[in-house]
């Protein structure tokens, strides 16, 4: 066989799980309740974020929050100041995409 499986977790259950982590790319998959959020960082990588499910809301670099809706796709570019956050409270379900996997091109 040489394909690789593999498993994302149940989109009703909280998570930041890292799907795929390799020297390519690393595919996450995030869930977050209403309230809940990541920790301000810096983006390690260009990163691509998806919205499955809710809204996300975003500040970037310290910008006012904008909002996200589902089928949305965001580029946010490397070494960027990123606030992820869920303001309301459906779930919110995001997939992310960093590319070139961290430490591939960039140091951080």
């Amino acid at each position: 066989m040489k394909e690789e499986i593999f498993k994302i977790s149940d989109s009703n259950t909280p998570v930041v799980e890292a799907v795929i982590k390799d020297e390519n790319i690393n595919f996450m998959h995030m869930v977050f309740k209403g309230g809940e959020s990541l920790k301000t960082h810096y983006s390690n990588a260009n990163v691509y974020m998806t919205v499955i499910k809710g809204i996300l809301s975003l500040s970037l670099d310290d910008s006012p929050f904008t909002k996200y809706e589902e089928n949305t796709v965001i580029k946010i570019p490397f070494n960027t100041k990123m606030m992820v956050q869920n303001h309301d409270a459906e779930i919110l379900e995001i997939y992310v995409i960093k590319s070139p996997a961290p430490g591939t091109y960039y140091t951080n």
